[in-house]
């Protein structure tokens, strides 16, 4: 519920009311709280997947602590192009910027066991992708038509579908203890770690209200580290030793990593960069008519999309990953009720002077990753149910059930099974066993050159006695 005290209802709708520094930084924080795991978490992901990761003991591990400043220094940096705004780059909306999950699946088969070495092409294409979702901003209303809730909703629920088993694996020890045949791997001690964060985010989400509730996830991985604390998993020896091998300030360095074309680096996130910006024109949506009570203008919508192209190619010059508009701050600003645009300003400027203190990611170094499995499990899973939730607004006659089977069917199986086409050239291999490109290829052709109608004697054959009896769309919660 917003506090009256912060302004008249009209102010509370206007995104350039100011309600003041006493009030402002408090709420920028929230927003920063809210996103603060998830912003970071793909540079854990992508180090991990590397090898240079949590657990690895690799030569390279520093070069986490760096991905991770830039994480949030580049995310404070994204959120200003949007709440400040550059001419016509930025939405002069309250949208809070950060690392997006969508590239992961992506970024990882690019990555795979290459070391920092990889890098540089994974860079390079963040940059080119970057470039080509801002110039997506010319088009972007008239492209939304190839990516319905069929679509949007299928690569959703696969992205979060992917990153659970990397969830279940940090839960469990991590990838390199299972690799080394750690005995430890999967053990109870590790687990109990991970179930303590998943009972505290559970029963914050569920029992508590307002920014207890928001923030689940963090204070879940706060309780977590403690636990570990207490057991021996981490040592306050530890955890000196990474706050003072750090340093107190430090600027990014451009193309730390060097820059090198890869046609599959280059066509991966173009081509995602699609689901992204139509990702955003729903958060931008999302914002406009739960805080101000309207539809958003043409203006709002490309500028955002300029912002967003524009902050990931810049992201990715300096060692950061893709930024995208973060959908739970669009359900904070429902809960404040506060529009104000300057109030994430200042959430930017506090997320730039952490990307700023290599300390702060000294610290989240440290984190345990059986801790970090906990909350990523939850987040993950609730990628699944975003998308899942998107699904619910598919009319689910027989045409669309069967478009949906053939690229899940494709999606998946090609991630679980990558050696189907190991004698494929490399680019096409990386692109394909993404899961995501394939199937997001084939839901938007499909949906775009079949016919309407399908019949339901031409599905019974083939869903083995489980055809679906849906007779449209599920029902839609009412506005409000």
């Amino acid at each position: 519920m917003a506090e009256h005290s912060i302004g008249t209802p009209a102010q509370l709708r206007d995104p350039d009311y100011f309600p003041g520094l006493g009030r402002a930084i408090p709420l920028g924080i929230q927003h920063v709280l809210a996103m603060f795991v998830s912003n970071v978490t793909p540079a854990i992901i992508v180090a991990g997947a590397a090898g240079f990761g949590f657990g690895s003991n690799s030569p390279d591990f520093p070069e986490l602590l760096y991905l991770i400043q830039m994480s949030m220094l580049f995310a404070g940096v994204a959120t200003l192009l949007q709440t400040v705004t550059m001419g016509p780059v930025g939405a002069s909306l309250p949208i809070v910027q950060g690392t997006s999950f969508a590239f992961i699946p992506i970024m990882v088969p690019l990555v795979a066991g290459k070391g920092v070495d990889a890098l540089s092409a994974l860079f390079a294409g963040v940059i080119i992708g970057g470039v080509f979702h801002a110039a997506l901003g010319l088009v972007i209303g008239r492209i939304r038509f190839a990516l319905p809730p069929l679509v949007t909703g299928l690569v959703v629920t696969m992205i979060g579908v992917y990153l659970i088993k990397v969830g279940i694996q940090y839960a469990a020890g991590g990838v390199p203890a299972k690799l080394s045949g750690a005995a430890e791997y999967g053990s109870l001690l590790n687990w109990s770690a991970a179930l303590v964060v998943i009972l505290v985010t559970l029963g914050l989400k569920f029992y508590a209200k307002g920014m207890l509730s928001v923030s689940a996830v963090l204070l879940g991985l706060i309780a977590g580290y403690v636990y570990a604390l207490l057991v021996g998993m981490l040592s306050f020896d530890a955890i000196g030793a990474s706050w003072g091998n750090a340093a107190a300030f430090a600027l990014p360095q451009p193309f730390k990593y060097g820059f090198e074309f890869s046609a599959a680096a280059i066509i991966g996130f173009c081509l995602m960069s699609f689901v992204s910006a139509v990702e955003t024109v729903g958060d931008v949506s999302g914002i406009t008519k739960g805080g101000a009570g309207r539809e958003a203008t043409d203006t709002e919508i490309q500028g955002a999309t300029y912002a967003d192209g524009l902050g990931s190619a810049l992201a990715g010059c300096f060692g950061a990953f893709p930024n995208t508009s973060f959908s739970q701050n669009v359900g904070l600003i429902a809960m404040t009720g506060v529009m104000s645009r300057h109030v994430v300003t200042c959430g930017a400027i506090f997320l730039i002077v952490c990307g700023l203190i290599p300390k702060v990611g000294g610290v989240i170094r440290t984190v345990p990753i059986e801790v970090l499995g906990g909350g990523v499990i939850v987040m993950f899973g609730m990628v699944v149910a975003a998308g899942i939730s998107m699904l619910s607004d598919v009319d689910w006659n027989r045409r669309n059930m069967v478009i949906f089977a053939i690229s899940l069917s494709i999606g998946l199986g090609l991630q679980f099974e990558p050696d189907a086409v190991q004698y494929l050239p490399e680019t096409s291999r990386i692109l394909m066993t993404s899961g995501l490109l394939p199937a997001a290829f084939l839901a938007i052709t499909l949906n775009l050159i079949l016919p309407e109608e399908l019949s339901a004697e031409a599905t019974e054959e083939v869903s083995g006695g489980m055809a679906g009896h849906g007779k449209g769309s599920l029902p839609k919660p009412h506005d409000g």
